[in-house]
């Protein structure tokens, strides 16, 4: 079987069946990527990521994984994507700026138990740089190494980042659950509800 960059390379040269399989090989995981933070054109997000990774090859010095090299094009698409938003006078710091400030709509999640509903909206208004390490860590299984390719930044940056990343969350569940036994049984098992996410979102 051909890997990611055999694909990738052969996909540059003009094989469209090796896009086409990279592009189902992937699909899934860049579409968890956008799927809590945009409501509107996420295909087309998605897309853009999938050729900027063609665009950005003669770049990449092939020192990760192609899964990380995919990620941090996705977050570049991501960013530039809310960069447009400044034009409708939105704030542009991710570090203090949520999802739901920048795409106020209802996540297009749908989420089965409360619990998981309780998580998604305080996913949603967490600032977008909390809410982007959260779902890379829990729903891609990153370790900081890998966070740190992806969002650009140091490792420890990345591990201070998560920890108040976690905080954060912590506390905006606290402020939206309905009863304080909803919250209590979030609580008690949160990974286990963020991580049940993730397989919802994969259809697993």
């Amino acid at each position: 079987m051909a890997t990611d960059f055999e694909l990738l390379d052969s996909w540059r040269a003009g094989d469209r069946e090796a896009g086409n399989a990279l592009f189902e090989r992937h699909f899934d995981a860049v579409c968890r990527f956008f799927a809590n933070k945009v409501t509107h054109g996420v295909d087309d997000l998605i897309q853009k990521t999938f050729l900027g990774c063609v665009e950005a090859r003669d770049r990449f010095q092939k020192q990760s994984s192609f899964r990380t090299y995919l990620f941090a094009v996705a977050h570049n698409i991501l960013r530039a994507h809310f960069r447009e938003r400044r034009r409708e006078g939105l704030a542009s710091d991710l570090s203090e700026t949520s999802t739901d400030d920048l795409t106020p709509s209802p996540s297009a999640v749908f989420a089965a138990h409360e619990e998981q509903r309780l998580l998604l909206e305080a996913l949603r208004r967490i600032p977008l740089d909390y809410q982007l390490v959260l779902e890379l860590y829990y729903w891609e299984d990153m370790a900081a190494p890998e966070l740190a390719q992806v969002l650009a930044i140091p490792e420890g940056t990345v591990r201070s980042r998560l920890r108040r990343a976690k905080e954060a969350l912590a506390d905006k569940m606290s402020s939206l659950a309905r009863t304080p036994e909803l919250l209590r049984a979030t609580f008690s098992d949160l990974d286990g509800w963020v991580r049940s996410l993730r397989a919802q979102l994969s259809g697993e």
